[in-house]
């Protein structure tokens, strides 16, 4: 059964940094891909990050870049996204999802788990 679990948001103020864990278990083989959506509230959710496992390429939507950082520990099946210099409009629930090989869509998602950023 293939499980992932988001941990790490919370409040932090303006500036400050954030590190969201996605702990990973179930699959036989390697997925494809596994990216951060976000949503606000009211809004559309929006994809933050995207990490393609074949050649550990990481993209990151306009907002983010230079602020946020994707990585992977195999050894743990856990994949980071480190927030930095976080911004208000940062504030939303981030889900991890996994894409598998073949596939047009994110296959499985998180619960999410909240960050806010406020004074």
């Amino acid at each position: 059964q293939v499980q992932l679990v988001e941990s790490g948001g919370g409040l932090v103020q303006p500036g400050g940094s954030l590190r969201l864990s996605c702990a990973v278990s179930g699959f036989t083989s390697d997925y494809h891909a596994i990216a951060w959506f976000r949503q606000a509230p009211g809004k559309e959710r929006e994809g933050v990050s995207c990490f393609v496992t074949a050649d550990n390429s990481a993209y990151y939507t306009d907002s983010v870049k230079g602020r946020f950082t994707v990585s992977r520990d195999n050894a743990k099946n856990t994949v980071y996204l480190q927030m930095n210099s976080l911004k208000p409009e940062d504030t939303a629930v981030y889900y991890c999802a996994v894409r598998e090989p073949g596939s047009a869509s994110y296959d499985y998602w998180g619960q999410g788990t909240q960050v806010t950023v406020s004074s």
